[in-house]
């Protein structure tokens, strides 16, 4: 089948970005201005200032999570407010959201994704943010987001911070391409905080050993302090500055999360075979995919000229194997198709292959 060249797929992609841009300019500045969105019917309120100047034009965005949680409104409100105040970054826009629901959970409920991408989608348009340089940063109950969200978001961000949080039931193979950063009171037993923090620290390492080239980590245990961290946290910020996200990495580890998701970098799933708890593994050596192992029978490819060479055959292999072998068509419909999932210009794939996962 007869596909675009490189440049004719570069070409299409960000003509769709230019007419994207241009529609939600419009579509969105009230809203933003107004400092409140609304996706699938659920507000959420935010406020931002803007620090520094970035060498390039485009901006970084730290979006820092407000502790609280299952208490009073104005408890959570308070938070809200001290959060505004909590970090300086030297370049960037510092967003702090607050919560549209005070539950315990309140920033890994299903409704928060969607929440921010939209926002991120926003600000990339709106107020020239780096796709490539999103951070969230979360302290208490905004650490308990940060533990869940890092993992099941992780190809939207360039690192994550997490301070004084409790990750419940969620894990931390999905961070192998998103640096993360783990601050706790040695002291901070509520809900044995400080124990599992510890076992993070260890898992992390373990995970770094096994994967060299990934899980890049920093785990600070303050031994004297509790809950409050009298803001040492705070070096969590220049730390994730250092890094910024890589879209296309060679290797990626996807777990999903009791709130499940189509797609996690070059991988995606039908809609009917996002499964909790399902985990794919996958990665690129020269021209050939291996798929060291996938909970789900059907797996789609994404592909882009940053990947591979996509003028030249591409194999798939899992096993003994070969699940595909072939040229794999650029295609306007792979392209507007990626595009409409996601409003990233940096993570719209210019083919696509489907493979049978083997019994």
């Amino acid at each position: 089948m007869d596909g675009l060249t490189a440049e004719e797929a570069q070409r299409l992609a960000e003509t769709i970005w230019e007419q994207w841009k241009a529609q939600i300019s419009q579509e969105r500045r009230a809203e933003i201005e107004q400092r409140q969105i609304t996706v699938n019917g659920v507000s959420m309120q935010f406020w931002y200032t803007i620090y520094g100047e970035p060498a390039d034009g485009k901006r970084s965005l730290y979006i820092s999570l407000h502790g609280g949680g299952n208490v009073a409104p104005e408890v959570n409100d308070q938070q809200w407010e001290n959060q505004k105040g909590l970090y300086h970054p030297q370049e960037g826009i510092y967003l702090a959201p607050r919560a549209p629901r005070d539950t315990w959970n309140m920033w890994h409920e299903e409704h928060i994704d969607p929440l921010f991408a939209y926002l991120i989608e926003s600000l990339i348009v709106l107020e020239d943010v780096d796709p490539n340089r999103v951070y969230p940063i979360g302290y208490s109950a905004g650490g308990d987001g940060v533990y869940q969200l890092a993992p099941r978001m992780a190809d939207r961000f360039a690192a994550a911070a997490m301070a004084a949080g409790h990750p419940n039931e969620t894990e931390p193979y999905g961070l192998r391409n998103l640096p993360f950063t783990l601050h706790m009171g040695g002291r901070d037993s509520a809900y044995d905080r400080n124990k599992v923090a510890a076992e993070w620290r260890d898992w992390l390492a373990e995970l770094r050993a096994a994967d060299p080239d990934g899980y890049e980590h920093w785990v600070k245990i303050y031994p004297t302090f509790g809950h409050n961290l009298r803001r040492a946290e705070a070096a969590a910020v220049p730390w994730m500055a250092r890094f910024t996200r890589n879209p296309y990495p060679e290797r990626v580890v996807w777990l999903q999360d009791d709130v499940t998701h189509t797609r996690f970098y070059w991988l995606a799933v039908a809609p009917e075979l996002q499964q909790e708890r399902a985990m794919v593994i996958a990665s690129i050596s020269g021209q050939e995919i291996t798929i060291e192992r996938s909970d789900v029978p059907r797996l789609k490819i994404r592909l882009h000229d940053r990947m591979l060479n996509l003028d030249e055959p591409v194999r798939v292999v899992m096993g003994e194997q070969v699940l595909f072998e072939g040229v794999v068509p650029r295609t306007a419909e792979a392209i507007y198709q990626h595009f409409a999932e996601r409003k990233d210009p940096d993570s719209v794939y210019f083919a696509e292959i489907e493979v049978e996962i083997p019994n």
